[in-house]
């Protein structure tokens, strides 16, 4: 069968998917976009999480047929996600925002299969304020779990702007760190949020 869904703002299909084929296959090996890791595929990890039609899920139990017409935003589209919300936010035109490429929404896939850690002062805008936050905090250890927290955490800051150490638990809480380093990601999270009050 055929899959048309929207990844990270833009239309994508899958040809030949099989029935039982998940979310997770069908964006890390038909699309190219490996930032959804692939682990326990139980969803007992939290490391494929991505977002559906803006709600947290382990796309390895998500059936690929079950994304038909819906958005996902997977950690590769993060940080145009964010732009694209903060310029919602604040009332502003986000084509016009620095690093929107010809004034188009969302990430191509080439951008997001080229995509490579740069220096902030290179790039400002190539990552999101989580991101960023995870980087400043040394919340990255191995970085598996890494993409499934960004997701998650950045979620939960745009429901939750200000959360409590209780808030920030319960939404990575579907997220397991094999590092059992979760102080950094926590200390990460506090400041995204405290940036993200700021307006930084």
């Amino acid at each position: 069968m055929r899959v048309n869904l929207t990844v990270n703002g833009r239309p994508q299909e899958a040809d030949d998917v099989w029935e039982g084929e998940s979310l997770l296959y069908v964006l890390r090996e038909r699309l190219g976009l490996p930032g959804s890791k692939n682990a326990c595929e139980q969803g007992e990890c939290g490391s494929c999480t991505v977002r559906l039609d803006g709600v947290p899920v382990c796309a390895c139990l998500v059936a690929a047929g079950q994304a038909e017409g819906r958005e996902v935003v997977t950690v590769e589209g993060l940080a145009e996600y964010a732009r694209q919300r903060s310029h919602a936010t604040d009332g502003t035109d986000a084509t016009d925002a620095p690093g929107t490429s010809l004034g188009e929404p969302g990430t191509s896939l080439d951008e997001a299969r080229r995509w490579e850690a740069r220096p902030a002062a290179e790039a400002p805008d190539a990552l999101s304020p989580v991101q960023q936050a995870f980087i400043d905090a040394g919340a990255v250890q191995c970085g598996f779990c890494t993409p499934g927290l960004l997701v998650a955490a950045d979620e939960m800051l745009e429901r939750t702007p200000d959360p409590t150490d209780a808030d920030i638990r319960e939404a990575l809480s579907g997220n397991l760190c094999r590092c059992t380093g979760y102080e950094k990601i926590m200390d990460a999270v506090r400041l995204a949020a405290a940036r993200q009050s700021e307006g930084v």
